[in-house]
């Protein structure tokens, strides 16, 4: 038996990945508790999609762990032991809002529970391969020193800067605000890379951008698109925050990250990071954005907007993706920004239709 255990698994990421690793013949062992009803409300909770999982996928089985339990954790994984082969770890808080209302639960779900998951595969499932959905916060605000040039739509970055085609990972995560979700995603993502180095453990951290799909349970403070399409299809207000709503983010499907994880299992490195996102194939401002959802609805966004951005935000993010694309030369994209939009726009009428 060949098991796949993926935290966060009735989230976007985590089912994407459940889905995936189950039609590549592996056993999945989803870890969810559904803390996102916790953090977002009962809109945003995960237990739909964790039902749908276990009807749907055969050889699913759930276990209910909150990951801050390290004791429960290092439970799972003695009874696995060496048949698991990945770990693929979407389980976070993933609001920079919210954080700062919680510190330590936000530190205790993204720091002490990725320490959990990792000692206790190393304790029981050595030769597993760790897989962690990291984040583009990690380094902090630092981005918001580009030379950027205002344009009609979108901040954009000034032409022939090194950065032009997108931000890699050669950009420091030092001496800049973070936010409190920042900083605690910071230490889980170099606890990840010194246990790769430190007990040559095969683990990488995807520093994603903005990850997005049409399964994403979106809300004011985590899930732009989703909720921004939520917000016109169902003509409720939504807010924009500063940057004259030019912010500018790079956009990628559940299915392209995934089948980034899925490339780096097959052929695993030592402690590696990765910037994963939509790069110049895919990013929007918020105003672009706005435009497409209306585009695609038929309905106009009744929207405000607030000159106080939100701490730690990026004025504009676009990762270059060249580095995995280096390692992994078969890995491309299938969903394009239009492509990602329309999905989610036909998943959003459908659930309001649905009454959901």
């Amino acid at each position: 038996m060949s098991v796949a255990v993926i935290t966060g698994s009735a989230g976007l990421i985590g089912s994407e990945s459940c889905k995936r690793f189950h039609a590549e013949g592996l056993d999945v062992v989803g870890i969810d508790n559904d803390m996102r009803s916790y953090f977002f409300g009962a809109e945003a909770s995960t237990s739909a999609t964790r039902e749908q999982l276990e009807s749907a996928l055969a050889n699913y089985r759930h276990r209910a762990v909150d990951i801050r339990d390290a004791e429960a954790v290092g439970e799972v994984f003695r009874d696995l032991g060496k048949s698991v082969e990945v770990v693929v770890h979407t389980a976070a808080q993933p609001s920079h809002d919210w954080a700062a209302r919680e510190p330590q639960t936000d530190f205790g779900v993204n720091a002490i529970g990725t320490l959990n998951l990792l000692e206790a595969v190393r304790e029981h499932s050595p030769d597993a391969v760790f897989i962690f959905t990291s984040t583009n916060k990690v380094y902090g605000d630092t981005p918001n020193r580009l030379p950027l040039v205002e344009t009609e739509t979108r901040w954009e970055i000034e032409a022939g800067h090194r950065y032009e085609g997108g931000i890699d990972e050669t950009m420091s995560i030092d001496q800049c605000k973070h936010s409190i979700f920042g900083a605690s995603k910071v230490a889980a993502d170099v606890m990840v890379q010194e246990y790769g180095r430190y007990f040559d453990m095969m683990s990488a951290c995807f520093r994603g951008g903005c990850l997005t799909g049409p399964a994403h349970a979106g809300a004011e403070l985590h899930g732009f698109l989703s909720y921004l399409m939520k917000c016109t299809v169902e003509g409720n207000p939504y807010r924009v925050f500063g940057y004259k709503g030019k912010q500018v983010r790079d956009n990628i499907h559940s299915h392209d990250l995934v089948d980034a994880f899925w490339h780096f299992f097959r052929s695993p490195r030592i402690g590696e990071v990765y910037n994963i996102g939509g790069g110049r194939h895919s990013n929007c401002s918020m105003l672009e954005a706005i435009a497409i959802c209306e585009e695609l609805s038929g309905r106009e966004l009744s929207h405000s907007y607030e000159e106080d951005n939100r701490i730690g935000d990026h004025i504009w993010w676009v990762s270059d993706v060249g580095k995995f694309q280096s390692h992994y030369p078969d890995w491309e994209y299938r969903y394009d920004l239009r492509g990602i939009l329309e999905e989610i726009y036909e998943a959003t009428a459908a659930n309001a239709q649905a009454g959901v």
